[in-house]
């Protein structure tokens, strides 16, 4: 019989975080429960094992003090045998859960989490939760069980905040190979595709500035940007000003939708930055599904990238913020076809040998058994 483990994260779910859904419900021999303090109905969860605190003042109680009877008695009649927090402060947030129910707290870094500059976050209004976590991360670092990091680059970076090295463990989420996989039946387009968040760690504006060389050197190269964000707008802006032939904004799309384009591109472009809040990508699962699809990447060489990314292998990293390199890269792999065959083959093996959703979970599934075990 399956037991129950609990799957927090404070805003259940935003569209951009389908890996969380995705690991979660991978789960054979554990059944997953999504607790957060508000819904956001952008992924549909299941409505059956979805909780949450309802109500603004049960939320903002919760989030502040770690207080809402009712809801903490809902998440007890499930009798979990742990908590999953995804990113760090909601770990934070998941301590009175852990509490008051006793049982072992899991706690997954993502990347702006543990790369955001304390004192940036400290006066932005935008990290409201950052300054709940700075202030309450000691009694995470003793009271959580494990930390789980996406990349050897986050691991370092927890580290460096002084987490204890023995509760310290990379974990690669992965992506699911039986969803994202080429697609014969779509023909190659010389089309340079731009996966992710509007926002400026992930370095759409370099992708924009590039292209400017790439029409040069190839005319009938399209650019296309899947995703939404709050610079969307300005990046519009630039796309014009640039005075860009061909590219096209499209707003968020549906897995099957951006299966499509990444079958339908011949270079996925992620070129993610740090951005001027100090925060780094910690891993990209965009360009994991990219390389499943048997679609080489471009990106700059810092965060987690290069743990994907094989540099003259499976794509080309570029020193970051390099205009130039950037789009030399995406130049040779529009015209170059052996190259591409080559990096296509060597993208779609090392995904189906490292990064495999099922594998990956099957291996976050013997964490969650010692973890309970070790309780015991």
């Amino acid at each position: 019989m399956n037991q129950n483990i609990i799957i927090f994260r404070d805003h259940l779910l935003k569209r951009s975080e389908t890996f969380i859904l995705s690991q979660a419900e991978k789960l054979k021999d554990f059944t997953p429960y999504y607790v957060g303090s508000r819904k956001m109905n952008q992924l549909l969860l299941p409505k059956e094992r979805t909780i949450t605190a309802n109500g603004r003042l049960r939320e903002m109680a919760f989030r502040l003090f770690g207080y809402a009877s009712p809801f903490i008695r809902q998440v007890k009649n499930l009798n979990p045998v742990l908590i999953h927090a995804h990113f760090g402060p909601d770990g934070v947030l998941a301590l009175p859960i852990a509490r008051a129910l006793q049982i072992p707290l899991i706690v997954t870094f993502g990347g702006y989490d543990a790369t955001v500059d304390q004192e940036v976050a400290m006066k932005h209004p935008l990290y409201d939760r950052h300054r709940i976590y700075f202030q309450k991360e000691m009694s995470l670092k003793h009271e959580a069980r494990l930390f789980l990091t996406v990349s050897d680059f986050i691991k370092r970076k927890v580290l460096k905040r002084g987490f204890p090295p023995d509760n310290v463990i990379v974990h690669y989420t992965g992506v699911d190979t039986q969803v994202f996989r080429p697609n014969a039946a779509i023909q190659r387009q010389p089309l340079v595709l731009f996966v992710g968040r509007l926002v400026e760690v992930k370095g759409c504006e370099y992708l924009l500035r590039a292209m400017k060389n790439v029409e040069q050197q190839a005319p009938n190269a399209q650019l296309v940007i899947v995703g939404d964000g709050p610079l969307r707008s300005s990046l519009e802006k630039l796309a014009r000003s640039e005075q860009l032939a061909n590219y096209r904004f499209t707003g968020w799309q549906s897995h099957q939708e951006v299966r499509e384009w990444l079958n339908r591109a011949r270079v996925c472009c992620s070129p993610s930055i740090i951005a001027s809040s100090g925060a780094e990508e910690g891993f990209s699962n965009a360009i994991l599904e990219a390389m499943a699809c048997g679609l080489p990447v471009v990106s700059f060489c810092n965060g987690g990238t290069p743990e994907a990314v094989e540099h003259g292998k499976t794509g080309f990293l570029a020193k970051e913020k390099n205009i130039d390199e950037l789009s030399s890269y995406i130049i040779r792999l529009l015209k170059d076809q052996p190259v591409w065959n080559e990096f296509s083959d060597a993208a779609l093996n090392r995904v189906r040998s490292t990064f495999d959703l099922c594998r990956q979970t099957k291996k976050l599934e013997d964490i969650y058994r010692s973890v309970v075990a070790y309780e015991r």
